[in-house]
């Protein structure tokens, strides 16, 4: 790992110098990628370096902390129930916290979407529903239709089973190819071109599918790419033409960052199988669930104990993290998040801006409280981070976006600071 200038070497502390050499990093070259920022701790919605200085978090830390660091509200219902059990397997075993929540999400969810299974990331919630989906048909003695219909820019998570439903030709996994089970990727049916090549695709393959895997309204890690819900609504379409189950990840979307508590309220669209996580929590502990409708969840129901959905995660329904969980949905019921959505959208709208017609910038673009600056190119990523560091505000470009996920409960001066922090940078780097 390098030691660059913006690493602030003489700041960090023992631990830090003890402890590098022995982790591996995310996403990062680790001969080449800079050294991470030493954290100290935390407040509100800004990250407090080990010295001493603080940093506007611009993307809530992969987006999990939406209502903001250290919410203590919801640290004391996990130190409640730390004092009470901090975990108990899920296994012939059952408790409160993961009972409750199960009860609150199917009630707070659209239809029929009422049987939820645990799991502690967003990636195995994936392979849960995937796994779920081509086993629907197997307990009803159809052994040929495994495969998946996912999208170009999609992105579903690093395992396996999910990295072969992303779009590979350019995307993080594309090294992978060979080894992935192979799946049908098309564009998104928002124009007639697509929704024809998008109805094309399902006439030759509909009956090897077990079903269609998207991002409702916005593709996140694949380039922050944003579609209409009539997307949404032909794929539901589609999926119950050719009886296929339609699994919505709203991974990134769910819990209010696109402006409603779920994109699929926006859509008016009610998925088979859905997937949360992120921000379920409130950004305080690992959990995910994949929350499935009757239907599917009646092709389990069996004397046969082959037909089980055979899977159990060790630390599924994690008394903690349900807690936190049941704590961050009182948050949404009793504090005005989707209305701060709403202003955070405005602000990102009018303080991204100026970017536009800035050179290389290939495009500004807000939903919810989402605001992304696309590049021509980024020529040097770490040298980008590193800028926004200087001034003040931890915002983290991949690829060609500049992309801003603040806290729900961000105030207005952080957000400005956070969108000028944008526009000086952009300005620069053209």
């Amino acid at each position: 790992m390098s030691r660059k200038k913006g690493d602030q070497g003489t700041s960090r502390p023992a631990w830090y110098e003890a402890g590098l050499a022995h982790v591996w990093l995310p996403y990062a070259q680790m001969k080449t990628v800079r050294a991470p920022l030493p954290v100290a701790r935390t407040h509100g919605s800004r990250i407090v370096l080990c010295d001493g200085r603080e940093l506007i978090d611009g993307v809530a830390s992969w987006w999990t902390a939406c209502h903001g660091y250290n919410h203590p509200y919801i640290g004391k219902a996990v130190e409640h129930q730390l004092a009470l059990m901090p975990h108990v397997m899920f296994g012939g075993l059952a408790h409160e916290q993961a009972l409750t929540l199960a009860r609150r999400l199917a009630a707070r969810l659209p239809a029929d979407l009422t049987r939820v299974f645990f799991s502690e990331s967003g990636s195995v919630a994936v392979e849960i529903a995937m796994k779920m989906a081509v086993q629907f048909w197997l307990n009803q003695g159809v052994g040929k239709r495994k495969k998946f219909l996912a999208f170009r820019g999609g992105y579903h998570g690093d395992t396996t089973g999910a990295m072969a439903v992303c779009d590979s030709e350019d995307g993080m996994h594309a090294r992978f190819r060979d080894l992935l089970p192979e799946h049908y990727i098309v564009e998104l049916p928002q124009s007639e071109e697509s929704a024809e090549a998008f109805a094309r695709c399902l006439e030759r393959h509909a009956e090897e599918l077990a079903g269609i895997v998207v991002e409702p309204l916005v593709q996140g890690a694949g380039g922050m790419r944003f579609h209409t819900p009539l997307a949404l609504q032909r794929l539901r379409a589609a999926a119950d033409r050719y009886q296929l189950l339609l699994i919505f990840d709203e991974i990134f979307t769910g819990f209010g960052r696109t402006g409603s508590l779920f994109a699929c309220e926006a859509a008016g669209v009610v998925p088979d199988i859905m997937t949360l996580s992120k921000a379920l929590t409130g950004g305080t502990l690992p959990l995910a669930v994949t929350v499935a409708r009757d239907k599917v969840f009646d092709a389990f129901w069996s004397d046969d104990p082959t037909r089980a959905l055979v899977h159990g995660p060790t630390f599924m329904g994690n008394a903690l993290a349900c807690a936190a969980a049941n704590a961050s949905l009182d948050l949404f019921e009793r504090e005005p998040r989707l209305r701060q959505v709403a202003n955070i959208a405005a602000a990102l709208a009018q303080g991204l801006a100026p970017c536009r017609g800035l050179p290389g910038v290939k495009d500004v673009r807000v939903k919810g409280a989402i605001g992304v600056v696309e590049l021509d190119r980024v020529d040097d990523l770490e040298a980008m981070r590193a800028r926004f560091v200087e001034e003040g505000v931890f915002v983290r470009p991949f690829g060609s976006i500049i992309y801003l996920t603040p806290a729900l409960t961000i105030g207005e001066d952080e957000l400005a600071s956070l969108t000028a922090a944008v526009t000086k940078v952009v300005s620069e780097a053209g």
